[in-house]
């Protein structure tokens, strides 16, 4: 006796996003700013002026912070990239 379900015979997606809906992404202004808030802290470079605790508005999306830090820190790889190809 097999305890498979039917759920487990289907196909599997190998989608790392699987489920998010692309329209709901930035959808926000909110959102929006703790990604540019982030993304800047990083490339320009400014200090961080944003720590996550509770009374900071970038608390509630702080994984759109994240993610613009690291952006950030891509960004700032081909920027290097770039001028090593430039110059050397």
């Amino acid at each position: 006796m097999n305890n498979t379900s039917d759920e487990d015979l289907k196909p599997r997606s190998r989608t790392f996003f699987k489920g998010v809906k692309l329209k709901e992404l930035f959808s926000t202004g909110e959102e929006w700013h703790a990604f540019l808030v982030g993304f800047f802290e990083i490339l320009c470079p400014w200090p961080p002026r944003h720590s996550i605790n509770s009374t900071n508005p970038i608390t509630s999306e702080h994984h759109y912070y994240l993610g613009g830090r690291a952006m950030a820190v891509l960004a700032w790889l081909a920027i290097a990239k770039l001028i090593q190809m430039t110059f050397f």
